[in-house]
């Protein structure tokens, strides 16, 4: 059913799967929403400020290890499809390792600068050598140029991406790690809600402004081939929750 985007994704870093999360799935991603831009909010309230990381009040958040506050999402990340996808792109081994929710605010929401997923595990203290994971970018609207959906360099644009981690810089004010520089338009990629556009963690990848007077949001999840530790104190890197072994699904939601 997939071999026409693991052949894409093999190729370029990325697959569109559409329209793969429907009913339930997706009414609950988008249900358990809200409550996390709260919770962002009331942080930031509790510290006195409008940001926290990269996330800005009312212009971007990024609320993560959403699973660990909302068991029922585990019914999403462990379901046939995201195994079916994993299978396809990452291989017969995945482990679950995070999530989260992407919410730009309306009319202004922040764009995101070209990064690799693989540049904020290093920027922010994890394993330089980790081994290339998987991202899945799960639209809960549909994304548009107008919301500010993802653009992506795809390897054969940019082939040093596919087998390196690049250095990457962190930016005053929004505090975004940047990890190319270039003017590129990339590849923009609009999608209808309840698609999972799959990409590399070493996939060059970018966000527009949500020029629209409704929030886009997004929910995130990314699995591994092998349980990633952090440098040193060789400890778990947030989670390694195996959902697949040698190609057989081991845990369901």
């Amino acid at each position: 059913m997939f071999e026409t985007q693991a052949e894409h994704f093999a190729r370029e870093g990325y697959a569109v799967f559409e329209r793969v999360l429907v009913g339930d799935a997706l009414a609950l991603l988008r249900a358990e929403c809200d409550a996390f831009v709260d919770r962002e909010n009331q942080r930031m309230d509790e510290l006195g400020v409008d940001t926290i990381g990269i996330s800005h009040r009312g212009k971007r958040y990024f609320a993560n290890e959403c699973q660990r506050e909302r068991p029922s999402l585990r019914s999403m990340l462990f379901s046939q499809v995201m195994a079916d996808i994993c299978r396809a792109t990452l291989g017969p081994d995945a482990y679950f390792f995070f999530d989260q929710y992407v919410v730009k605010g309306p009319e202004g929401g922040l764009p995101f600068s070209w990064h690799q997923d693989s540049g904020y595990v290093v920027g922010n203290g994890g394993p330089a050598d980790h081994a290339p994971y998987l991202t899945c970018w799960c639209p809960l609207d549909d994304a548009t140029v107008e919301n500010g959906t993802v653009r992506v360099l795809p390897f054969s644009r940019a082939p040093q991406s596919r087998d390196a981690i690049l250095p990457h810089d962190r930016q005053p004010g929004t505090n975004d790690l940047v990890g190319w520089p270039g003017e590129e338009a990339g590849v923009t990629v609009e999608a209808p809600a309840g698609s999972i556009v799959a990409f590399s963690s070493r996939l060059l990848h970018a966000t527009g402004a949500n020029r629209t007077d409704r929030p886009r949001r997004v929910y995130l999840a990314q699995y591994t081939p092998e349980a990633m530790l952090d440098p040193g104190t060789r400890q778990l890197r947030r989670n390694a929750i195996a959902l697949l072994r040698h190609g057989e699904q081991v845990t369901f939601a």
